[in-house]
């Protein structure tokens, strides 16, 4: 393997890992985000998030103030700090692939809807085309959008990377029934993205541990869900993402191949992530949904430890991922406000690292 910084001219290595150990500082502690989560009404809210560096964010935003609004605002922070960390480098293809996320996000709201039959007007309120307009990419999320019916969004997207994985979502609702199905499916285009950018860019060491989890954690958990929905042998190898990591395809065909869910998941003690495992004795969904869980807390923890070592192009994509756990806690933490929800009731759904401002 290659060191991928050999390839990045050394102003632009040290401006990128000093932007990245930049915004690392400015991330909000967990005292912060507990006196967010104490917030009586939204307003409240944004009046103490104002007081961080996402008040050029909530600037924009008018009353009536609603979580949403409020979602998308940060969103739009969020897509301006990526793109501005993929303008750093020459070679941008692995910081590009991890931004298909925010396509795939808008995808899934529109197909999802096309399902429901919702109406253009319906839909287009909750999809944010800030992502798409920043890398002139609008044109294939609109022409979804505005489609008749799912068969009309799903023809539009045939000429791009998302079509194959569009389809065979569509195929796959059709036979099951489960609107999780798109969510898996379409997450299939996101992590191919990511390996094939690794792959171009020379398999840098450094950035291989939070890549390799990422595949892994999909892996495990495409396989575990298309297990649970009855989905054919082939049907979720088909999901699979290659090459693999530390979760092998031998263990990946024993999972689907076993009985039960509780024996595929107990595959994984053949594994690194054996200690992913539940301990408890709980149903096949809540199980699944505690690996995936214990994924993601993993995924926050490897951004973190991303940072050990100065001008490693680890440090940009950290910085990236942890500026998207961070915008999903205050996401949920917004919403829980909007309900009225003791603080109590918010914070076991949030992510934090108490090492991370010491």
């Amino acid at each position: 393997m290659v060191n991928f910084l050999t390839r990045i001219p050394k102003p632009q290595r040290i401006f990128g890992t000093v932007k990245a150990f930049a915004e690392r500082g400015r991330l909000l502690s967990k005292t912060e985000l507990e006196s967010l989560c104490d917030s009586r009404d939204i307003e409240e809210f944004i009046t103490k998030l104002k007081n961080t560096n996402y008040n050029d964010a909530l600037q924009k935003l008018q009353r009536p103030f609603n979580a949403a609004k409020v979602e998308n605002a940060l969103k739009d922070h969020l897509f301006n700090f990526h793109v501005s960390m993929a303008k750093i480098v020459s070679s941008k293809e692995l910081i590009n692939a991890y931004y298909t996320k925010y396509i795939i996000w808008n995808l899934k709201l529109i197909l999802k809807g096309k399902i429901l039959g919702k109406t253009y007007e319906e839909i287009a309120p909750n999809v944010n085309l800030y992502a798409e307009e920043l890398i002139g990419r609008r044109d294939v999320v609109v022409k979804a959008l505005v489609s008749k019916d799912l068969e009309g969004a799903i023809s539009t997207l045939h000429a791009s990377e998302f079509g194959l994985d569009a389809q065979n979502a569509a195929q796959l609702y059709k036979e099951k029934g489960n609107f999780q199905i798109f969510d898996i499916v379409l997450d299939h285009t996101y992590f191919n993205a990511i390996t094939t950018a690794f792959s171009k860019v020379g398999k840098p060491m450094d950035v291989q541990p939070l890549v390799a989890l990422d595949v892994d954690s999909y892996n495990v958990t495409s396989t575990l869900r298309g297990k649970f929905w009855g989905l054919s042998a082939d049907q979720i190898k088909n999901l699979r993402i290659t090459p693999t990591f530390r979760v092998e395809e031998e263990v990946l065909d024993k999972m689907i191949s076993v009985e039960t869910i509780k024996d595929a998941i107990n595959e994984l003690s053949n594994t690194t992530y054996r200690y992913l495992i539940p301990s408890r004795d709980i149903d096949e969904i809540q199980s699944i949904s505690e690996i995936e869980q214990s994924f993601e807390k993993q995924s926050y923890k490897r951004s973190v430890l991303s940072y050990t070592k100065m001008f490693s192009y680890s440090t940009m994509i950290g910085a990236i991922k942890l500026k998207q756990f961070e915008v999903k806690n205050l996401g949920t933490i917004c919403f829980g406000v909007e309900q009225h929800l003791d603080s109590k009731n918010i914070t076991p759904y949030l992510l934090f690292h108490e090492e991370i401002h010491k």
